[in-house]
């Protein structure tokens, strides 16, 4: 019989989110993408985040000890301003929409949360900084969709809007045959309880 019933590991990254008119921009330039790619799996525009530091798989006790340092560093930064462009794709599979804006201070914020990860003992792959937002994974022998989608992305230019939010997310990945889901584990204003 089991004692447990909550996993003992959870998923974890840090991000920023972009607010709902920046998401529904992008979703009304995606609505040809949409049409002509219903195979792809595309994330839900409740999920569309700018990861700054991914974490992988950790042990659930590995997360408490990040949320007070965390807050912290929301509460020493003022929002960082960003905007949506563009799209791309990596490895022919993964589509993107780039990021656009403060990007010298969003690497900034990228390094002083990957160093705060660090200071908590929690080891991860600390692979450079490739700021985007990814929208969604052609299946496997559909070479065409995510490049194709991408060039329907080449003149899109989003509002410029504040990332008024630090993120700690989990994610179910892995944990069943459905769509992947995130959900907040917590979130913090960025400078001056600015929301």
């Amino acid at each position: 019989m089991k004692e447990h019933t909550h996993p003992a590991t959870v998923r974890v990254f840090i991000a920023l989110a972009p607010p709902d008119e920046a998401k529904e921009e992008l979703e009304r330039a995606l609505a040809p993408a949409y049409e002509a790619y219903p195979r792809m799996r595309w994330n839900r525009i409740e999920d569309w985040h700018v990861t700054l530091a991914f974490l992988g798989e950790l042990p659930v006790g590995a997360v408490p000890p990040l949320r007070p340092r965390l807050a912290e560093l929301a509460r020493t930064h003022r929002p960082v301003r960003l905007s949506l462009r563009g799209g791309g794709h990596f490895d022919e599979r993964v589509l993107w929409s780039g990021i656009g804006g403060e990007l010298e201070e969003l690497h900034v914020l990228a390094a002083e949360v990957r160093a705060v990860v660090k200071e908590c003992g929690i080891g991860f792959a600390d692979r450079p900084l490739r700021p985007h937002l990814t929208l969604a994974r052609a299946r496997r022998g559909d070479h065409r969709a995510a490049p194709e989608a991408a060039a329907g992305l080449d003149g899109f230019a989003g509002r410029e809007w504040p990332a008024r939010r630090l993120h700690l997310v989990g994610s179910n990945i892995g944990r069943g045959p459905g769509p992947i889901h995130y959900r907040d584990i917590e979130s913090w204003p960025f400078g001056g309880g600015e929301s």
